[in-house]
């Protein structure tokens, strides 16, 4: 199963005789799933209807539903109310005016533009299509994110080797090996320690084991490997592991950060930043997972 971005973008548009209707949906990154709606006056209804869409699609991301509806060219009608127009008559020629067509009709609600139907929220087989659309219009929206998580998902494998291309270089370093962690160990006491052996030797021997044990990083090589084979495991489940993956990339930041700490070797310090700087640019990867 392929990972899906958060970010997308959908546009479906339907209609009938009477209307034309559109539907955009566009989504960017977020922590967990968070909607905004907007619909035209008197299509609050779909309100509810959009959530439940949106809810039975997506885990996660910021998304933005809107829905545009107009009258169809030619069908709109102008409609005149008679009877707030005949009060102003009235009240023009209580102060002794004499009415004005022109300027009457420019008053506020005297003049009405609507659709030829009386209300285009009572055609149910409209309501319907509308709905279909919207479904269409998510169902885009679906397809948009599992193509862009395709393309991350390519870019987090090359990353994803990389690092273990970088762990087998650190593992068969020779400044991995224990030999040679005993050899630097020994020539820094041979540097630090007096002449004149004033250390006991059992109390040296302890303190250079505890030396030993803090400069050996096969357990953070062995913990890289395990993390690489789980992040490779996240990618072939697929749906919703954006948040899981997140917490997998800390996990590798932790122990490149220990590796690069513990070694005193320039070339395991080297492949400890490259290791920390490969790990940065997958998690930025990743920030785009649902």
């Amino acid at each position: 199963m392929t990972v899906a971005s958060m970010t997308g973008f959908a546009r479906s548009e339907g209609g009938d005789a009477a209307l034309l209707w559109s539907w955009e949906a566009r989504s960017v990154n977020g922590k967990a799933l968070d909607m905004r709606l907007r619909l035209p006056s008197g299509w609050e209804r779909f309100d509810p209807i959009v959530r439940k869409a949106v809810q039975a699609r997506f885990k996660r991301g910021n998304l933005s539903v809107n829905l545009d509806v107009r009258p169809v060219a030619g069908r709109s009608a102008v409609r005149i109310n008679e009877e707030l127009l005949e009060a102003l008559i009235d009240r023009c020629r209580a102060f002794g005016e004499t009415p004005r067509l022109d300027q009457l009709l420019t008053v506020r609600g005297v003049v009405d533009t609507a659709d030829s139907d009386e209300n285009p929220l009572n055609d149910e087989s409209r309501l319907f299509a509308v709905e279909a659309t919207l479904g269409e219009t998510l169902d885009a929206l679906v397809a948009a994110r599992k193509e862009e998580g395709a393309r991350i998902g390519a870019v987090l494998i090359d990353h994803l080797t990389e690092i273990e291309g970088l762990v087998t270089a650190a593992s068969t370093s020779a400044d991995a090996a224990p030999d040679a962690i005993r050899a630097r160990l020994a020539a820094q006491l041979e540097d630090l320690l007096p002449k004149d052996g004033a250390l006991p030797s059992e109390r040296l021997a302890q303190e250079a084991a505890v030396l030993a044990v803090k400069a050996d990083v096969r357990e953070e090589l062995d913990r890289l490997r395990a993390h690489i084979a789980a992040a490779r495991d996240l990618l072939a489940e697929g749906a919703g592991v954006g948040r899981r993956f997140d917490f997998l990339c800390q996990e590798f930041n932790r122990e490149a950060n220990t590796l690069a700490s513990k070694s005193s070797a320039i070339e395991l310090t080297r492949i400890g930043l490259d290791l920390k700087a490969v790990i940065d640019r997958l998690r930025e990867q990743v920030q785009n997972l649902e």
